[in-house]
């Protein structure tokens, strides 16, 4: 595996915890105790960083940041296991180091680990099978008609789908585990986060069987 695309992989998840945990505070600090306009700011600033990260960071690594994506890409036979696993590391590693990154910057303790209670029950965990699925459609549905258009597609895709999903669509195994190191506004209590895993890797599993079909 090429360096220069793990390094892409790593900066890129990084970059985009920084820019969901740091709206976040920020959104929250600001937003005097107003939850809707809060989440505003943290959908917006997040599809504003993946519009950013996709679009320099595409050319070299394809622009994963999500281990479900790369999953996805596995299956179809685009990047073989060795080094999609390298990819899954380095983006779930970096994240957490993004999660960090962001609390100091807030001048927060480094180490935390989320008490947000509310991220689960059957309705959360279909939310990230259809969140994560959408991901997938716009992402290999642009592939395949605009592919200079797919920053902007997936930027757009999770702004929206911080309103329309009732988890605010994590949609990513590395950004649901970094964010139960964070006890702020987009934080997850630990104990939910298997389940939301879960229900993405089934979600990988749907959109492979049905996005090769529909984008063959």
């Amino acid at each position: 595996m090429e360096y220069r695309k793990l390094a892409a992989e790593g900066l890129g998840t990084a970059m985009l915890l920084i820019g969901v945990v740091g709206s976040g505070i920020m959104a929250d600090t600001l937003s005097g105790g107003n939850d809707g306009l809060a989440l505003l700011g943290n959908a917006i600033a997040t599809g504003a960083m993946l519009f950013a990260i996709i679009t320099t960071l595409g050319p070299v690594s394809g622009a994963h940041f999500n281990p479900a994506v790369t999953l996805a890409f596995a299956l179809r036979g685009e990047i073989a296991p060795g080094p999609a696993l390298q990819y899954v590391v380095v983006q779930v590693i970096c994240g957490i180091l993004g999660v960090w990154a962001a609390h100091v910057m807030f001048d927060l303790a480094v180490l935390q680990s989320s008490t947000t209670m509310h991220r689960t029950g059957t309705a959360q965990w279909f939310s990230e099978i259809l969140a994560t699925f959408g991901l997938l459609f716009v992402i290999f549905g642009g592939l395949k008609s605009r592919p200079e258009a797919v920053p902007a597609l997936v930027g757009l895709y999770i702004t929206g789908a911080y309103f329309f999903t009732s988890s605010t669509s994590f949609a990513n195994p590395a950004v649901t585990i970094a964010r139960g190191f964070s006890d702020t506004f987009a934080g997850i209590y630990p104990g939910h986060i298997p389940m939301f895993i879960v229900m993405q890797v089934i979600a990988v599993g749907v959109g492979h069987w049905a996005l090769r079909r529909l984008f063959p």
